[in-house]
């Protein structure tokens, strides 16, 4: 972890507590349930680049994210970034300004929209929260900027949210988080609820600004074809934890993880190389009762008593004992 980063995450860990009541619970004898959604996950970003975090649903992918952005406070662990902490004591004006450094494009854009409100009162409230223009007259000049931005018309600010089609809400969540003029967002699935063609374009509009200011992201999806065209780097996450970090061309080119390697099978073979596939068998455990040792050996192809018993952190990248030990082949 380069003290080059823009953000930095040191052994992340979420744990939610999923019981019933005290007195539920008491009446049935039953005992508290925690799941451990986010288990000792560390990565760092570099400023310009775009990291993502891929998995199955259920991985931890999003709890992460909001993590990150600090809507939801680590069990332990700690997020920094651009030197701060800020789940820590850092300064009020420090985190201020972290704050307004990093921004977040959600899932279900209608779902993060006041619906009461029009459209540019929706793009100018970052603009107002961070006092970052000096009138009304000045912001609504920058709200017209970011619409035009993202290709919208300035004219569509004064509706509303429900008046325009899935594409076009991710278009203004987008210029939302550009309002604050940001160095670092965070994308959770940002066109998962799009169709394909409004897919690509989001993601060569997401491209395309991010060229033209320098932006970092932190791009979370489990659609590869989608991470493959817009990561730089990859970090594969199973049941809380990261599985295999490498960069985007390395992973899909050699995946070492017999994990990596079935999700990339289970990707369509357009080509129709001929090439023999093996899909993943099974379904991610309960976070609640997990297996023993390695999360992932039930559904395995190379598991060994080892990996029933002792649970492998990364080492070189990779957290898997059938490559430290030479048995998982080229």
């Amino acid at each position: 972890m380069s003290a080059a980063s823009l953000v930095v995450a040191r052994d992340l860990r979420r744990v939610f507590d999923v019981s019933r009541s005290w007195l539920e619970r008491t009446l049935a004898r039953e005992r508290k349930y925690l799941l451990t959604a986010v288990d000792g996950v560390s990565f760092a970003v570099a400023p310009g680049e775009t990291f993502a975090l891929v998995g199955e649903s259920g991985s931890g992918k999003s709890t992460v994210a909001r993590m990150i952005v600090g809507l939801l406070p680590p069990t332990s662990g700690e997020v920094v970034i651009a030197g701060v902490a800020i789940a820590g004591k850092a300064h009020r004006d420090d985190l201020r300004g972290v704050r307004r450094r990093m921004q977040m494009v959600f899932q279900d854009p209608y779902a993060s929209f006041d619906p009461r409100w029009r459209v540019d009162r929706i793009v100018a409230e970052p603009i107002r929260a961070f006092a970052l223009e000096t009138d009304s007259r000045a912001t609504q000049a920058r709200v017209d900027e970011l619409m035009a931005l993202v290709g919208l018309h300035a004219a569509d600010g004064g509706r509303y949210p429900h008046e325009f089609s899935g594409g076009q809400r991710q278009r203004i969540a987008i210029a939302r988080a550009l309002a604050a003029r940001p160095d670092f967002i965070v994308c959770d699935e940002p066109t998962s609820a799009l169709d394909v063609s409004v897919q690509a374009q989001i993601l060569n509009l997401m491209r395309d600004l991010q060229e033209r200011f320098g932006l970092t992201y932190l791009f979370i999806s489990h659609n590869l074809a989608m991470v493959r065209h817009m990561a730089t780097r990859i970090a594969v996450m199973y049941l809380g934890r990261i599985v295999e970090v490498a960069p985007a061309k390395a992973l899909f080119a050699r995946p070492r993880h017999p994990y990596t390697r079935l999700l990339l099978d289970s990707v369509p073979d357009l080509a129709m190389t001929g090439r023999a596939r093996q899909p993943i068998g099974g379904e991610i455990p309960n976070p609640i009762d997990p297996p023993s040792g390695c999360a992932f050996h039930p559904r395995c192809p190379l598991a060994a008593d080892r990996c029933r018993r002792e649970a492998q952190r990364l080492v070189d990248d990779v957290a898997c004992h059938a490559v430290a030990e030479g048995r998982a082949g080229g």
